[in-house]
């Protein structure tokens, strides 16, 4: 199987990741960071825009007060704005944030192609822009890029879906009892809009391809190139709808559907409704194929627990809230933030200054040592789903 949307510069995470770029001046010193003009500025005379997607997903609600609540407790004014994920409020919010004279913006955008006009006037008045968890593309005025190992969490979902098929074990050996016969799956991807979608399917199909090109497992569908497989905005209902019409086209004849690669767990949900509309399951230990996921949101936690979907990624939000506090205020101390990988992320006009963060398999098992014991959910809300 070939796989072709797969960045280039990937290829070097593993080495780039090895290298911590020290923290420092630029090649003309302090004045030339952008945001160096309020190096001596106190918090409390600084604002800082934060520009979110959405509130449709718990997630993005969960960055959003993470983000502003560090920021506040260091000081800064914090102008939080979420886009309901249109992508003309988004632009308004921020050119609303640099017509007011924020100090600088941290933005999660909808569309990483659509801000250019933003970014060049927040260039032309000196204000730094921190992409955060989605780069933004086609712009050389992104100073840095706070975001997980996006790569590595396509691998885990894959190799999560792997687990619940029976290849591997939690641990990623390979499994004594791996199944004889195919599994059958199909595959959900990420929204094309969203540069991080590439890498989550990156990373998992090349994860999958030895299965796939040895015939251990197959896709009934044939449904596997990116375009094909992409989730517009993430949307539960488009992949419900999408998980339906498959089901109708190639399993109406009694063929058996093993797992789903799904990369979202708002995604997961619909491919699980759909699935169960049709008479799976309702749950794994009925017969509900394997459902993957990612960011760990209280319902598909729950969901976890009950038995219904298999596994999820957990991508601590308030890690990624704080590595972005700590690189806005490198720059509004007229400092560069310190990068650990200075080669994976080219957004077609530079290599963006990025810190990556490591993610974490969330299965039944490990629920409580990974989201209870570090206090990112509570038992009351994994037992009740809210």
């Amino acid at each position: 199987m070939r796989i072709n949307r797969l960045v280039a510069a990937t290829a070097g995470l593993g080495l780039a990741l090895t290298l911590a770029a020290c923290g420092g001046q630029g090649a003309g010193g302090v004045d030339d960071a952008p945001g160096g003009d309020s190096a001596d500025a106190d918090p409390s005379d600084q604002t800082i825009g934060v520009a979110m997607p959405t509130q449709t997903s718990e997630r993005w609600i969960a960055d959003g007060e993470a983000v502003k609540s560090q920021l506040e407790e260091k000081g800064y004014t914090v102008d939080l704005q979420f886009a309901n994920d249109d992508i003309p409020t988004q632009s308004q919010q921020i050119d609303q944030m640099i017509t007011q004279g924020v100090d600088l913006l941290i933005i999660a955008s909808i569309d990483g192609t659509a801000l250019s006009s933003q970014l060049e006037s927040a260039a032309a008045k000196d204000i730094p822009v921190i992409a955060y968890d989605r780069l933004i593309n086609g712009s050389d005025h992104v100073e840095f890029y706070v975001t997980f190992d996006n790569y590595n969490v396509g691998v885990q979902q894959a190799t999560s879906l792997l687990v619940g098929l029976g290849f591997l074990e939690e641990d990623g050996t390979e499994a004594a009892d791996a199944p004889t016969s195919p599994q059958n799956i199909e595959v959900f991807a990420g929204s094309p809009d969203d540069n991080n979608a590439g890498f989550f399917f990156d990373g998992a199909m090349e994860t999958l391809a030895p299965y796939l090109e040895d015939g251990r497992i197959v896709v009934p569908s044939g449904q596997t190139d990116f375009d094909t497989v992409a989730t517009l905005r993430w949307s539960q209902e488009a992949a419900q709808t999408r998980m339906e019409d498959l089901l109708t086209s190639t399993y109406s004849g009694g063929e058996e559907l093993d797992g789903v690669l799904s990369p979202f767990d708002g995604i997961s949900r619909g491919v699980i409704t759909a699935l169960q509309g049709a008479g799976h399951g309702p749950s794994l230990e009925e017969g509900l194929p394997i459902v993957s996921g990612q960011d760990a949101e209280i319902a598909s936690v729950s969901l976890i627990d009950q038995g219904v979907q298999f596994a999820t990624i957990f991508k601590d939000t308030r890690k990624l809230a704080s590595q972005a506090v700590t690189a806005a205020t490198s720059f509004l101390e007229g400092d560069e933030p310190e990068a650990n990988d200075t080669e994976t992320y080219d957004n077609g006009v530079k290599i963006v200054p990025s810190y990556l963060l490591e993610s974490d398999i969330v299965y039944k098992e490990n629920i409580s040592e990974l989201l209870i014991d570090s206090g990112y959910y509570t038992q009351e809300q994994v037992d009740t789903g809210q």
